[in-house]
């Protein structure tokens, strides 16, 4: 982030070395304004700077840190000279009060204020008080908000669970217990998958988990709830129930999928800077088909029980949770990933679009699912067995290589985001790639854990790196104005704390 030169900021004089030129202000035709005499014809003796006393020392600011550019809106008095070795800085332009007479800069030139012989670049009062003030996020009462309301969310989710798993437990006895555990082999795969997946850059862990209870109480009982309504409309014209074959290829993905992937919408519009990407909307999604397939497997595991046994419970065991597990993940990635690459640049009402083609692509693969089942039906059991296990193997097999892809597309975006701040100064190109690689992330934590405070700082500096290229393309992409290069201020405030501890650190003798 490189400053820029502000309105009214000039260099020194060419005629003498402290001599500052005034601003010149000129009407719309470039004519100088009326009454005013023009600049070269001006005497600028009271614009010099006043000698100092013979011996006096000269008063300087402390030096600018070495590797640290100027911000945007730092103060500056306005004609002052530069130092030799000393960073130019902006002037800053102050708002003006709404209920107060209007200053213009013709008013100031006019004024003709002296510039001081030396520049005042810091002063120690003022800089402890800016140290002692605590850091706190711009827009801290809007992330209060949404946390509380995820937290009332998920609460009332865990909720939703306990009664399912009330009525669960009255119609399963104590079997719910068993039929958990068989419905939980295949979620902790996914689960486990999944958070290596994220750990790149880490999503908050509510909003995962809103994710997952999601898809495992609030679409369940959504589905239920439209079917039962869809079932009461088409009685109430005449027909009586949907037929198997219907209800199974086109009722049933438009229902779930829909169901299922709503949330996605909510989780982008409500907290966009954590769905920045189509990896993070593949993990969002792929935690919601998992919940939505950890209950439908309750639910079939225990009607198999209870109709055909154990027989029949290790039948449905290995046919849903061993051989085709990943059916509802995978579905409900498809809005996940478009939803995503909307969300890394494009305005907000296109995230909303962006979730119907990828809806439709659920839906089109749920129904193909589904229809696939009815058709090798008619067929002998074991070419039943063989087609379900194909079908799925392709499925899952595209579902995990989606995520490697993306994964290693997320680490060279951020590589790339990171580019920008070495390249304006805040970071070394040698941090670049330290943070933007696992081998240098790896080995940067083995060089902090090697002496005590290290290693905790470290983790702070790969962190913000992760925050810093979320916020980065945020900026590029003009989303949030003002409001995000602020939050970017902040930010780069505190990777550059981090870095100054943990450098302080690496100095202390070892105890």
């Amino acid at each position: 982030m490189s400053a820029q030169n502000g309105p009214g900021s000039q260099g020194p004089n060419q005629p003498g070395p402290w001599r500052p030129q005034p601003p010149r202000v000129q009407d719309p035709q470039g004519m100088p304004p009326q009454g005013q005499v023009p600049p070269q014809q001006q005497n600028n003796d009271r614009f010099r700077p006043r000698p100092q006393p013979q011996g006096a020392p000269p008063v300087q600011g402390p030096p600018p840190m070495q590797g640290q550019p100027v911000m945007q809106g730092q103060p500056v008095t306005q004609g002052q000279p530069v130092m030799p070795g000393q960073v130019p800085m902006q002037a800053r332009v102050y708002a003006q009060p709404r209920f107060a007479p209007t200053v213009t800069q013709e008013m100031r030139i006019r004024a003709g204020m002296q510039a001081p012989a030396q520049v005042v670049t810091e002063t120690p009062w003022t800089g402890a008080v800016r140290q002692s003030q605590p850091q706190t996020e711009p827009d801290s009462t809007g992330n209060i908000v949404r946390l509380v309301i995820a937290i009332v969310v998920l609460v009332g989710l865990v909720a939703g669970l306990l009664i399912l798993a009330l009525i669960g437990g009255i119609a399963f006895g104590v079997r719910l217990f068993a039929l958990i555990g068989l419905s939980a082999i295949p979620l902790i795969g996914i689960i486990a998958y999944v958070l290596w997946l994220d750990r790149w850059k880490p999503q908050p862990k509510l909003l995962l988990g809103i994710c997952l209870l999601w898809g495992a109480v609030a679409a369940v009982i959504l589905t239920l709830v439209f079917s039962f309504v869809s079932d009461v409309a088409l009685y109430m014209v005449g027909i009586n129930g949907v037929p198997n074959v219907i209800g199974a290829i086109f009722q049933a993905p438009v229902v779930e999928e829909s169901t299922k992937t709503v949330l996605l919408v909510v989780i982008v519009l409500a907290a966009r800077r954590f769905f920045e990407g189509p990896l993070d909307g593949l993990v969002y999604g792929s935690l919601i088909g998992a919940g939505f397939a950890f209950t439908e497997n309750i639910l079939y595991l225990g009607g198999a029980w209870n109709e055909q046994q154990v027989d029949g419970l290790i039948e449905i065991f290995i046919l849903r949770c061993l051989c085709a597990p990943l059916l509802h993940t995978t579905f409900s990635t498809c809005a996940g990933v478009t939803i995503g690459f909307a969300a890394r640049k494009w305005p907000w009402w296109s995230l909303i679009l962006m979730w119907l083609p990828g809806l439709l692509v659920g839906m089109g693969l749920h129904s193909f699912w589904n229809g696939s089942m009815t058709l090798l039906g008619a067929f002998p059991e074991i070419v039943n067995r063989i087609g379900l296990i194909a079908f799925s193997l392709i499925f899952s097999a595209a579902w995990v290589a989606l995520g490697l892809v993306l994964r290693r597309s997320e680490r060279m975006h951020t590589q790339n985001m990171l580019g920008d701040y070495a390249n304006s100064g805040w970071l070394t190109h040698a941090e670049v790639d330290m943070l933007g690689t696992w081998k240098g992330r790896k080995n940067g934590r083995r060089w902090a854990h090697s002496f005590p405070g290290g290693k905790e700082e470290m983790r702070t500096m790969i962190r913000l790196s992760g925050r810093l290229s979320t916020t980065r393309m945020r900026v590029l992409a003009g989303i949030g104005g003002e409001q995000e290069r602020k939050i970017e201020r902040t930010e780069l405030k505190q990777f550059s704390d981090a870095r100054d501890r943990l450098l302080a650190a690496s100095r202390r003798p070892a105890r």
